[in-house]
């Protein structure tokens, strides 16, 4: 079922206000807790940050294929094979956080101005079929505060183990 104009207008509002959730998330991680990682096959919260941005870099351009392109194929990617191939723990993390800042400033000026046709634009997504412009607006707009959640759960687990 279609979201609403009023749900819509909650979740850009949401979208928006996700990078100023990701920036106080990692600066209540103390310097020395942000590369702990809480398990194996665990990420950091520097990890997290930095799958941030490249996550919505790449959401910014599958909403945008969805838009523009004629039953695009929204292609699915190996977040775990990124960041270690990628090499995250070796990035500074201003840049990932004003790339979060900037492309999802940038997108929620766009889906602001979108028609109410726009929302029915689809295509598939190549591991979990079919996927429209509301789909993609009600995935994203919690993305990024799940991960600054992840984060202050990665930092009460460096508390808990250093009080051990």
């Amino acid at each position: 079922m279609p979201l609403t104009e009023s749900e819509r207008h909650q979740l850009i509002d949401r979208y928006a206000q996700g990078p100023g959730r990701l920036r106080s998330a990692i600066e209540s991680v103390p310097e020395e807790a942000r590369k702990w990682r809480p398990g194996e096959g665990k990420w950091s919260a520097h990890e997290i940050v930095c799958h941030c941005a490249d996550a919505e870099t790449n959401a910014s351009m599958r909403v945008r294929f969805l838009l523009c392109e004629n039953d695009p194929v929204i292609q699915g990617y190996d977040q775990d094979a990124w960041t270690k191939t990628l090499r995250y723990h070796e990035l500074a993390l201003e840049p990932s956080l004003e790339a979060v800042r900037a492309t999802r400033a940038h997108t929620a000026n766009l889906l602001r101005t979108l028609a109410p046709d726009d929302w029915t634009k689809s295509g598939r997504h190549s591991e979990s079929g079919s996927w429209d412009v509301d789909k993609w607006l009600t995935i994203y707009a919690e993305h990024v505060h799940k991960h600054s959640a992840q984060i202050e759960r990665n930092l009460a687990g460096w508390h808990s183990r250093s009080r051990s």
